[in-house]
């Protein structure tokens, strides 16, 4: 069955006649929507990485913060959105900035939970340059939360993950989120 038809069908079953005239293309709509949405099933990240990869000395904290993102919950199929804040001590190479906030969507354009999405951009990172570490941390807000009937509309979901350094050193830990809280 096409996603239209599948949209047709939830229209009439919840009661509403999709041939009313603000209806009459929800259907096409809701597919397009969607393919938006999820098209990170159609992107390799670990590719997104490939093409710019660069050699360089440094072994500094690399650190792309407050990116923007927009994601599906898997439970209920609606939107959980907020900043990620990636960071990473190189060990010989380096990635264009651009590639982080690029991994950061291809992750998020799929079905989603938000500690899994953290742990899939933490670890493309780690498996592609081999750094020293690597430090994710996502702040959200899931409408799942208060359009289900939970009463708070202001809460925020934060998950970490953290590899190498960031895991064992608690002084780079430190450091690295004392960085991403001017975000805030």
């Amino acid at each position: 069955m096409q996603i239209d038809d599948l949209v047709l069908a939830l229209l009439k079953e919840i009661g509403e006649d999709p041939g009313r005239q603000g209806l009459e293309h929800t259907p096409e709509r809701v597919r397009r929507s969607f393919q938006f949405l999820t098209q990170g099933y159609t992107q390799d990240p670990l590719e997104i990485l490939n093409r710019a990869i660069f050699s360089e000395a440094t072994d500094e904290m690399l650190i792309v913060r407050d990116i923007d993102f927009y994601s599906l919950c898997e439970h209920h199929l609606l939107p959980f959105f907020g900043k990620c804040h990636v960071g990473y001590l190189p060990k010989g190479e380096i990635i264009g900035l651009s590639k982080i906030p690029r991994i950061v969507d291809a992750f998020s354009r799929r079905l989603q939970i938000q500690a899994r999405m953290t742990t899939q951009i933490a670890e493309c990172l780690e498996k592609i340059l081999q750094p020293k570490g690597v430090a994710v941390v996502i702040d959200a807000r899931h409408l799942c939360m208060p359009m289900s009937g939970v009463e708070t509309s202001d809460s925020y979901t934060t998950t970490s993950s953290m590899l190498g350094y960031f895991k064992q050193d608690p002084r780079t830990r430190a450091e690295f989120l004392e960085l991403i809280k001017f975000s805030a």
